[in-house]
């Protein structure tokens, strides 16, 4: 089956070795952030030169050129965290599933799937999940994996289709005392293959992370063996103070606050990104800045396992280095820009929050935090940044400029505004056509494939 998949890649479409994309209006993300009538010119893997499009078309007439039919051309998005293993459970009805908190859903929806998936689930879930992105203009994912059915070799499931498609992606594999040493074994050693296996990849498009569940099911010993098995060189991803549960078992077990008990296990610290921190103190706020700690907001995740409205607007002030992601929910970052705009008005009774801090979020801090593993600059357009570039077809009804292209993107446009997608120098998509795959043919199998796995779910 695989072979047949693979056998759709020759229908990617390589770029000459110069690709100009103009006539649109171009958000840079850098001081001069915006022109009107603008181009990005690509050249290999990086952008070369960005300015008005009539002069770079002059300048260099053998440039392959993208039309962007006065659409919007901006940084391809980035996802600091994604669950792409939970693809399958679209749709799916698990049998007496009827939780009523947090832990329920784990126990009952989420650790059920994950002990079911096989290699295939695994690899066809990434497929689909990466030509969703490709459709959605993310072109980094930070993903975190689980498959407690089969961990060996679960990784190369999840790299090797980002490799086929072209997409950038760090990856880790969830470690967890929750179904016995041995397995807890096995994925430490998962997550450390898959670390020296990135630091020996040379085209910088596959980072890997030591992956750890969540402090409630990861003992101390535990911690331990993952710094000695990489995570203290490579860094972790780790859900941190998601629901009131595990700061209740934290006290319990070592009468101290999950964040705390954190800095104690040397697992803080810059190449750490702690995912939701929904149900921290001002103290844990205080050591995630102390240790330079990334932080990433899940806010459509958060409201859906109804686990609270954390304090992203104060972490995000503290000057916390703080990011967007999706948690599995969606694969669409405008779609979790607008919902993080207005869950922190209602949280907090305040029009006035989360108008700037929510872009910075997404537009900035994303990038910056890609920046602590990837070689050179994402998330903008600018010479010597990665050519990660997306087109839009928005058309503004009204004036728009540098001062007001954010509250643009948030009122007139979603993922599926996207047109084009280039990702590291490459086409993915054009005028909403996957050129990388047979993205039917991959459906077809996912489906099937899905099928399998909720009749041994409900067996």
């Amino acid at each position: 089956m695989y072979k047949e998949i693979r056998h759709f890649f020759t229908l990617r479409r390589e770029v000459k070795e110069m690709l100009l994309i103009g006539n649109g209006r171009v958000i840079t993300r850098q001081e001069s952030g915006y022109l009107e009538r603008g181009g990005v010119l690509i050249e290999g893997q990086l952008i070369k030169e960005v300015g008005p499009c009539q002069e770079l078309r002059q300048k260099y007439p053998q440039a392959q050129f993208i039309d962007a039919k006065g659409g919007v051309i901006m940084p391809g998005l980035i996802n600091a965290h994604n669950h792409i293993y939970s693809a399958m459970a679209r749709g799916l009805a698990v049998k007496g599933y009827n939780p009523h908190n947090f832990e329920d859903i784990l126990e009952g929806m989420w650790w059920r799937l994950d002990r079911q998936l096989s290699l295939e689930n695994d690899r066809l879930s990434a497929y689909a999940t990466y030509l969703d992105c490709i459709k959605n203009g993310v072109t980094t994912i930070f993903d975190h994996h689980a498959s407690y059915g089969h961990i060996p070799n679960s990784l190369d499931q999840l790299a090797e289709p980002a490799r086929e498609l072209g997409l950038r992606v760090s990856l880790c594999y969830e470690v967890s005392d929750r179904d016995g040493r041995e397995k807890m074994l096995e994925a430490v050693l998962e997550n450390e293959r898959m670390i020296d296996l990135a630091a020996r990849d040379e085209s910088d498009m596959l980072k890997a992370m030591m992956g750890l569940h969540a402090a409630f099911t990861l003992s101390d010993e535990t911690l331990a063996l993952c710094a000695e098995h990489g995570g203290a060189r490579a860094g972790y991803h780790i859900h941190v103070a998601e629901g009131p549960g595990d700061v209740a078992d934290s006290l319990r077990k070592y009468s101290k606050r999950i964040v705390e008990r954190l800095y104690e296990q040397n697992i803080l610290g810059p190449k750490t990104l702690a995912i939701h921190c929904v149900h921290v103190s001002p103290l844990e706020m205080d050591l995630l800045k102390e240790t330079d700690t990334m932080v990433v907001h899940n806010p459509e995740s958060n409201m859906g396992n109804a686990v609270g409205c954390g304090p992203v607007i104060k972490l995000f002030h503290k000057g916390i280095a703080l990011g967007l992601g999706t948690d599995g929910y969606t694969n669409d970052m405008l779609e979790s820009y607008k919902v993080g705009n207005i869950i922190h008005k209602h949280h907090l009774g305040d029009p006035t929050v989360a108008w700037a801090e929510l872009p910075a979020m997404l537009f900035y801090n994303n990038p910056a935090i890609a920046g602590r593993f990837f070689q050179k600059p994402l998330g903008v357009l600018a010479p010597g940044a990665y050519a990660d570039v997306i087109i839009t077809d928005y058309d503004p009804l009204t004036p728009m400029e540098a001062s007001n292209c954010n509250s643009h993107i948030l009122f007139g446009m979603n993922g599926r505004s996207v047109t084009h997608t280039i990702c590291n120098g490459k086409v993915l998509m054009a005028d909403r056509q996957i050129l990388v795959a047979d993205e039917h043919e991959i459906m077809r199998q996912c489906r099937a494939s899905a099928a399998q796995l909720w009749q041994r779910i409900n067996a």
